[in-house]
């Protein structure tokens, strides 16, 4: 057997440190069923130690995003219980024992112990894997920093033990696509440094004068859609829709699509966050813009997860709806297993997330490329930390147009103290985010140089 450059890399997860960072809206964001207001970010210091015995921290962040991940219920219950997941997570974790890279780590840890964890919490497969990721991210940071490289220089051959035929399969088993290739073969080199910006038109944002209702923010920021894109020079417009009210879900297309076309936006995307329940309520949407609204239909790039995600419990063949414009899965696309069971009903396009690992949005990509599919990069309104490992995976994702980024909308200052580092991150300017600042192993936070002040930890776990 070859000996593996990454053997000597090889580390074991020591200790974690949980933190609660809170993040109150500037305005509200409406999507799908669910309006959004504050959030908790979790933070986790990940303490890993390298065969010599050398330690390092890693640090990575997520908010925990009921409404999006556990929408319905009760939201402060399904708070409470994730935030049991995290803790339980976090001790489990530190005891799991496993060595390696952290891909090899992260993908053992999913497939051996998490599902029974966040079962017994009571936790679904989405929420919990909003939990899971901000170890995971910190994971890999601390290995990044272990090789003093960069994270997404570490996804080859050199770090790696084995191709990816052991963790996915192509459309034959027995003729295994992935035998002989690793994550860096399906990454973008050299990754994106300008990422076109997609700016998120939530449900109850003011289009124009007419729908303001004298309660919005008197601040520097803008408030209206079309100031917004003159300030930003924003090419890329996201429409958050109710997928309930067709005259309503059509109007508003509509009226955003007039807008686009005397600004000059050249792209649109319609997000149904999974309330859709019939294929024809969009094919009928999609024909009736086609046919009214042509320079709007033709703007529109992609259809975004109209659908109830649950794919085993919603088996809808959508191919009448990607033969008339892309189709992405989005909450459905949990693993790689889902992403081929979409595809073969006819998606045609994956959303990744790191919310949901950065395991398993690497897992997605690579099974999405080889099968040619196309893949975007979407937010979950990712502040501070969250922000800079959203943008890094989009820029080595090679997406079908930047990425979906609006934190600077709903809570502009919220990543303050990390804008003074990352300027280009956590503002759109030109329509762009500029990743020129990121530097240093791991995802290249430059942490030592960000002044924000941390609340004690929630939590401390030790092996």
């Amino acid at each position: 057997m070859p000996e593996f450059k990454g053997e000597k890399f090889a580390v074991r997860i020591q200790a974690a440190r949980l933190y609660t960072l809170p993040v109150e809206a500037r305005t509200p964001y409406h999507f799908g069923q669910y309006v959004l207001r504050e959030v908790d970010c979790l933070r986790v210091a990940m303490v890993v130690e390298r065969v010599d015995g050398a330690c390092f921290t890693g640090w990575g962040e997520t908010p925990l995003s009921v409404g999006w991940a556990w929408p319905g219920g009760d939201f402060m219950e399904r708070l409470a219980a994730m935030k049991r997941l995290v803790n339980a997570l976090a001790k489990d974790l530190v005891s799991f024992g496993r060595s390696g890279h952290a891909f090899e780590v992260g993908h053992a840890y999913q497939e051996e112990r998490f599902h029974t964890l966040r079962e017994k919490e009571g936790v679904p497969y989405l929420a919990g894997l909003v939990c899971l990721s901000a170890f995971d991210l910190a994971l890999y940071d601390a290995y990044g920093k272990s090789c003093d490289k960069p994270i997404f220089e570490t996804l080859g051959r050199d770090y790696l033990k084995a191709d990816l035929s052991g963790y996915l399969q192509g459309k034959e088993a027995a003729s295994n696509p992935f035998a002989g290739k690793f994550p860096t073969d399906y990454l973008k080199r050299p990754a994106d440094a300008l990422l076109p910006a997609w700016h998120a038109v939530g449900g109850g944002d003011p289009l124009d004068s007419d729908e303001l209702k004298g309660t919005e923010p008197d601040d520097e920021y803008p408030v209206l859609l079309k100031d917004w894109i003159v300030r930003d020079g924003l090419d890329c417009l996201k429409i958050k829709l109710s997928g309930q009210n067709f005259t309503h879900d059509y109007e508003r297309i509509c009226k955003i699509g007039r807008i686009a076309n005397e600004t000059g936006v050249k792209w649109l995307c319609t997000d149904f966050n999974s309330t859709v329940r019939e294929v024809s309520f969009v094919t009928e949407l999609l024909d009736q813009l086609a046919r009214e609204e042509p320079q709007t239909y033709e703007k529109i790039l992609y259809v975004e997860q109209p659908f109830f995600y649950e794919m085993d419990e919603s088996p809808k063949d959508v191919h009448a709806v990607s033969e008339r414009k892309p189709l992405y899965m989005d909450e459905s696309a949990h693993d790689w297993k889902l992403v081929r069971e979409g595809f073969a009903r006819g998606w045609t396009g994956v959303a990744l997330k790191t919310c949901k690992t950065l395991t398993s949005a690497l897992l997605m990509l690579c099974w999405a490329r080889e099968h040619k599919m196309g893949i975007m990069v979407q937010d979950l309104t990712n502040p501070m930390l969250a922000q800079i490992t959203h943008a890094q995976l989009a820029a080595h994702a090679g997406t079908v147009m930047g990425l979906e980024t609006n934190s600077m909308q709903f809570y502009p200052t919220a990543s303050a103290s990390e804008e003074r580092v990352h300027p280009g991150l956590f503002q759109r300017r030109g329509g762009r985010l500029d990743l020129s600042t990121v530097s240093g192993p791991g995802f290249g936070y430059r942490l030592d140089e960000i002044d924000r002040q941390l609340p004690g930890p929630d939590a401390v776990y030790s092996a």
